[in-house]
């Protein structure tokens, strides 16, 4: 049974995510504070987080913080917050998706069962693209033989690609395929520099992140 720990001051939307998330078989934890919050994840770390930013002790970025600092551990922002730059930060602090409130218990189910999805990882056998070596079922990787210490969804995003080395691949696919319960084109974009940074390169110098102009993106072995 997946655990599901949800970490939100407002008693109301606390215990109607509760409802739904226990009704549809999901072992559910709830805890109103940050600290309550920080304390579950050590203790027990669940499947999924599910994070509101307007807690009372302490600003939700910065449990999000500090859940990063020990845990990879799925993690789905809920938050008043609609400014753009807003939903960069939290990415780029180590948030996996990000939900703008209003919402849905029934729209957070859905996130949480994406995040599920995704965390059972890719199916194909052992990829190899030049010196990128990549085993799906370990989720493990390696660029000429030394491990890559990638975020899930790095992963998840190098695996796609090699399982279609060669071949461009739109950014809305990527959306569609790797973040299907996201929006935005900078989610991509943004993992795409991320993961570009792993392998040791630059889009103005590319190895194995190839940009094509108006196109998407293709991953391919250096030719020399």
């Amino acid at each position: 049974m997946p655990q599901v720990l949800v970490i939100e001051d407002d008693v109301d939307v606390r215990e109607a995510i509760g409802r739904l998330l226990t009704a549809t078989g999901h072992e559910v934890r709830l805890c109103a504070t940050a600290l309550d919050g920080l304390r579950e994840v050590a203790a027990r770390e669940p499947d999924v987080v599910v994070l509101d930013l307007g807690l009372p002790d302490l600003d939700g970025a910065a449990v999000l913080s500090r859940i990063r600092l020990t845990s990879q551990v799925p993690i789905v922002v809920a938050t008043a917050r609609e400014a753009e730059s807003e939903m960069i930060r939290l990415l780029r602090a180590g948030a996996d998706d990000y939900v703008v409130k209003p919402y849905s218990a029934e729209q957070i189910e859905a996130r949480i069962a994406a995040m599920l999805r995704r965390g059972r990882g890719p199916t194909a056998a052992g990829l190899v693209v030049g010196g990128l070596a990549l085993d799906p079922q370990a989720r493990t990787a390696s660029l000429d033989g030394t491990a890559l210490q990638l975020s899930r969804l790095e992963f998840d995003l190098l695996a796609y690609l090699m399982e279609r080395a060669g071949t461009v691949v739109s950014r809305q696919q990527l959306l569609g395929d790797v973040w299907p319960e996201s929006r935005s084109l900078e989610t991509v974009d943004v993992h795409v520099t991320w993961l570009r940074r792993k392998l040791g390169e630059r889009a103005a110098q590319p190895r194995y992140l190839h940009t094509v102009r108006g196109v998407g993106i293709r991953l391919s072995a250096p030719t020399q």
